[in-house]
């Protein structure tokens, strides 16, 4: 018996009538309510979010703990190996290029310049002696032009395409020729007796001293601070790798102590052989370095040094001695003012780089560490003093006006020549240009030497490390199985 739907009736007296109350059918669609706002999608986390997470639940056991501890331990030495490896790899290349890259091509440079001076002397000499000139000036002009030539094309296989040594060596080239023609030419129209000779000359000397020397003298201060940068490069101490290794001990010491204090056992193998690697190369950078930078200091102090000076002193020799020259082929044609007063340049341009030759003669020997360095250059010195007695010889007859017995003074035709002592000179430098050269190599080459194997070995010590600390952590975890 089915029940009546109930009427929703109205309280009496009201007058409104009554509705009967329907009930809701099967499958008919609810009423609508009020209306409510969507629930945001809960955000995505990042994969690093939840590894945290799980990283820091596992490190709430002590199974958890162990694994991250032989993670950073392992992640330590690694990182300390790779970057002394990486250090000492700079190094070392640095080393190697200041023993056969920078300091050669400084050499190279700086052979570039004083072949050209000698070149020019050499000319002046030749066009000086005329008919009288010996075959052994004009093969030494030929000699220092090859050896010049020679050079340049070192200089220019070992520069950078477009670099300013590129652009100076270009210039270089382009200019001997000219140079070479000048040179030539005035040699010619000497030997026929034609003045118009002596202009070229002149043209040519000017060529080469305005142009051509202080572009040589360009690229050899170029090379020097190449050289420089090499020493700074190759010195400097590698304080990221001593650092790491610093701390990698110090996490590793914490960890034995820890070992220690939790298990009451001194040692664990893994972790002492992971301490004992790297307490190796941190005793190896450190040691290493130390050694090759003695010898790269040794090197730069008793090798570099010596060896600009010396350069220094023979160009400065060799534009005396073309002073000297090209004051008798002008006869004061070329005039500077000195104390107000006219004087002859190039007599000038002679005592001026006389008194340079003797200052670095005196840098020389204070350089020098052992008597075969100092040896030629005190001979080289006695040379010049006697070069200097007799250039004054020379050139009072050449102000009295005898101009021969001046030039047989300057040549070598007469008794005691200037050119002689000349000879010498330049004879005693390159003596001693050759046995600091020697001592450059010698300590440079040592220094090169203390790094060797150290990048290789660093990154074999440090695997090596990284497997023991990982071994020791191990051992403890495989208690808790």
């Amino acid at each position: 018996m089915t029940t009546p739907p109930k009427s929703s009736a109205a309280p009496p007296g009201s007058g409104v009538p009554t509705l009967p109350v329907v009930p809701p059918q099967p499958g008919s669609p609810a009423p609508p309510g009020p209306a409510q706002a969507p629930k945001p999608a809960p955000a995505r986390r990042t994969a690093f979010a939840e590894g945290v997470d799980r990283l820091r639940a596992a490190a709430t056991t002590e199974p958890g703990r162990l694994r991250v501890i032989g993670a950073l331990l392992a992640l330590l030495v690694v990182a300390f190996g790779a970057v002394a490896a990486w250090q000492m790899t700079d190094r070392a290349s640095a080393a190697d290029d200041v023993l056969n890259s920078s300091q050669p091509l400084s050499s190279d440079a700086a052979e570039i310049y004083a072949s050209l001076a000698d070149a020019n002397t050499a000319a002046a000499s030749g066009y000086l002696a005329g008919p009288q000139e010996k075959p052994s000036i004009r093969q030494r002009y030929q000699r220092d032009i090859d050896t010049a030539a020679a050079k340049l094309v070192t200089a220019a296989a070992s520069s950078k395409a477009g670099s300013e040594s590129a652009k100076t060596i270009a210039d270089l080239n382009r200019l001997l020729p000219t140079y070479k023609g000048l040179v030539e030419t005035a040699r010619t129209n000497n030997r026929q007796g034609f003045p118009v000779g002596g202009a070229y000359l002149r043209a040519a000397n000017e060529t080469m001293q305005q142009q051509m020397l202080p572009k040589a003298e360009a690229l050899y201060q170029r090379e020097n601070q190449r050289l420089n940068s090499d020493y700074a490069d190759a010195k400097a101490f590698p304080w990221a790798a001593a650092c790491l290794g610093v701390a990698a001990l110090a996490a590793l010491g914490w960890s034995q102590r820890r070992n220690y204090l939790r298990t009451n056992r001194v040692l664990n193998h893994g972790l002492v052989t992971a301490s004992a690697a790297s307490v190796v190369v941190l005793l190896w950078v450190v040691v290493g370095h130390t050694v090759a930078r003695a010898g790269l200091n040794d090197s730069y102090d008793h090798g570099v040094r010596s060896l600009n000076v010396l350069h220094d002193a023979r160009i400065a020799s060799l534009t005396a001695r073309s002073d000297e020259n090209l004051s008798l082929i002008r006869r004061g044609a070329d005039t500077t003012l000195v104390d107000k007063k006219p004087k002859d340049a190039y007599a000038v341009g002679y005592d001026t780089q006389i008194a340079k030759l003797a200052g670095s003669l005196t840098k020389a020997r204070s350089l020098a560490d052992d008597t075969a360095g100092r040896k030629p250059v005190k001979d080289a010195d006695g040379y010049m003093q006697a070069w200097k007695d007799r250039h004054e010889v020379a050139q009072k007859k050449n102000d009295q006006g005898d101009y021969q017995q001046a030039r047989d003074k300057v040549i070598g035709v007469g008794k005691d020549p200037t050119s002689v002592c000349f000879d010498n000179v330049d004879a005693a430098l390159q003596t001693a240009l050759t046995h600091e050269d020697a001592e450059f190599r010698q300590a440079a080459r040592g220094g090169r030497d203390a790094l060797d194997g150290l990048p290789y070995g660093a990154a074999v010590l440090a695997v090596l490390g990284a497997a023991g600390a990982v071994l020791g952590i191990g051992r403890r975890l495989s208690e808790y199985r």
